[in-house]
């Protein structure tokens, strides 16, 4: 049995609506089509129906039903008559496969599509073997140890049209897909080879373009091959071009995408509605290489592409390196040590390391409740954004925001963002007051999407007077900086603290991370691991031990049937 689960309005509406609509309703139709809509609502591709929860919470004025079926079987011989439940194929809103997963339709659809992308291009040879050492050996000469594994992925990509880079923070991802990219130009010849660069969101796009210029710098390449790497990157959606009046993309299976090769960066990201449109949007015969680390949290909407693909890469045909050296922890740095005892679930042990003091990178600091707080919380932030309330330049600014930030799980509440973005202000407010020279420009995200103007959700710029005029700066993915009038931004919130969540893509010096003062269902392993792993030089955790240790024992399993299909090589099921 499943934890118990709390059914939305929106879950028991559509619940309602199938029912009615289905000639031979049923109880068990209702609560199938109520489990399966709030699945999909907490992330999940489908409900498994052997997984029935052990209570299920209702909204009030709910009227009496039956309660759901025990087993599979009785759920079966319920939901048989009904003409909204189908086989997969089939053109009905449910969908119950063999196994007992039952799917919104547009959940099985674009799982379906996935599996058929992926399992397409892994089986289709991409470069004759005569020619593979040769074109290895230039570019990841034999050695010993974590180069081994970057060979792998260098033969993976060259022997699939789909293949997956998978490591933490630092095992040189982009540098591996750098020399991949310089190796494929240099096999191409002088046929052309168009490579396009992706990531879900701006900051993570502009991220990429940063460190595939580094790693370019770094490689000693013929100057020919050099200048055919790409330098521009674009968000996922911005690539497939977003119709704003119609819905959809532009880019789809009737107008696909001109590009070769496709690098896609934070993959686990990705939800399965948007990959399904990408590697709907690409041509057969285009390779695809996703880099990412598939112990983060997954996306906020359905799916876990990502850790579907890595969990089940042993039995799927599916190539899937895992780099496992970091190149920026050392044997010293207790980031490294804790992010590793996290994704082992050794809760006792990550404790008693962050507690230790035998780390100078890492600090957990117990905290108390109401006014010792936020006092506490106010000379943190002010001492953490010392740096920042003191540049005098947008360029100055952007760079020392990224220096430090504040994070938590949670938006609301007394240790939510909304709060503690509220008392930073409060604080620099203060101390604007004392000294009118030394109020901060204010740090703003972005939260919706503006494609005339370039600007996403999760950008982040700073809000600063521009000769009388209020004025946003965002770094360009380009290089530089652009600004825009305030009055012309999409919507957008105050950034002094961030969600774990938003700060995906990004990556601070140091992070300050508050805990909540009790269990919340956002708490999980992966969200600490993401949380810990944004910090480049050191992170200070606040909270309490239970909540700390129960959240490290609180994985986040999505239910999906992209693993199996992929594994058994079979999208029809």
């Amino acid at each position: 049995m499943s934890d118990s689960i709390k059914l939305t309005p929106l879950d028991i509406h559509f619940a309602d609506f199938i029912v009615r609509i289905d000639r031979n309703p049923c109880d068990e139709l209702w609560w199938g089509a109520a489990f399966a809509s709030n699945s999909a609502g907490r992330g999940h591709t489908c409900y498994n129906l052997f997984d029935l929860p052990e209570t299920t919470l209702l909204p009030q004025l709910q009227t009496a039903r039956n309660p759901p079926p025990a087993d599979l079987v009785q759920w079966r011989e319920a939901l048989q008559p009904c003409d909204t439940v189908g086989t997969p194929g089939a053109y009905t809103p449910l969908i119950l496969d063999r196994t007992g997963r039952l799917y919104l339709h547009r959940c099985w659809g674009y799982e379906q599509q996935v599996a058929a992308g992926i399992m397409l291009r892994s089986q289709t040879p991409a470069v004759e073997d005569s020619h593979l050492e040769a074109a290895l050996n230039r570019y990841f000469p034999v050695q010993c140890g974590a180069v081994d594994l970057q060979r792998t992925a260098a033969r993976m990509a060259l022997t699939h049209r789909f293949s997956v880079i998978s490591g933490g923070p630092g095992t040189g991802k982009t540098a591996t897909v750098a020399r991949i990219l310089a190796l494929l130009l240099d096999v191409a010849g002088d046929s052309p080879l168009e490579i396009t660069l992706a990531a879900p969101t701006g900051k993570a796009a502009m991220r990429l373009h940063q460190s595939i210029l580094q790693a370019t710098d770094r490689l000693e390449l013929p100057d020919g091959i050099k200048q055919l790497l790409p330098s521009g990157v674009s968000t996922i959606h911005r690539l497939l071009g977003v119709r704003v009046r119609r819905g959809g993309f532009r880019h789809n299976r009737d107008n696909r995408l001109s590009c070769d090769v496709l690098v896609v960066d934070e993959a686990s990201m990705v939800d399965l509605q948007l990959m399904a449109s990408l590697l709907e949007a690409l041509r057969d015969d285009a390779r695809v290489i996703l880099l990412g680390d598939r112990n983060q949290l997954a996306s906020v909407e359905a799916g876990a592409v990502l850790a579907d693909i890595c969990d089940n890469a042993n039995k799927a045909a599916v190539p899937v390196t895992q780099l496992t050296k970091s190149y920026r922890f050392g044997d010293d740095s207790g980031i490294a040590a804790l992010s590793q005892r996290i994704n082992s679930g050794e809760s006792a042990a990550a404790f008693e390391l962050l507690q230790s003091g035998r780390y100078a990178d890492i600090l957990w600091r117990p905290v108390q409740s109401g006014n010792a707080f936020e006092k506490d919380f106010c000379l943190a932030a002010s001492n953490g954004y010392d740096s920042y309330t003191r540049a005098t330049s947008p360029v100055e600014s952007l760079a020392a925001l990224n220096s430090f930030r504040v994070l938590s799980p949670l938006r609301s509440g007394p240790r939510g963002i909304e709060n503690l973005n509220r008392l930073c202000e409060k604080t620099f407010s203060s101390e604007h007051k004392k000294n009118p020279h030394s109020s901060p420009p204010m740090p703003i995200m972005i939260t919706g999407n503006n494609y005339e103007l370039g600007l996403f959700n999760g950008d982040t710029g700073v809000v600063m007077d521009n000769y009388g005029v209020t004025t946003v700066w965002f770094e360009n993915p380009e290089g530089g900086l652009r600004h825009f009038s305030i009055h012309r931004l999409p919507p957008g919130e105050t950034a002094f603290a961030l969600t774990v969540h938003k700060s995906q893509g990004s990556e601070f010096d140091r992070v300050l991370l508050i805990l909540p003062d009790q269990m919340s269902e956002v708490l999980s392993r992966e969200l600490l691991y993401t949380a810990v792993t944004r910090a480049k030089s050191h992170i200070e955790i606040w909270g309490s031990e239970e909540v700390f240790r129960q959240t490290i024992e609180r994985r986040i399993l999505r239910t999906s049937g992209l693993g199996e299909q992929l594994a058994a090589g079979d999208q029809h099921d």
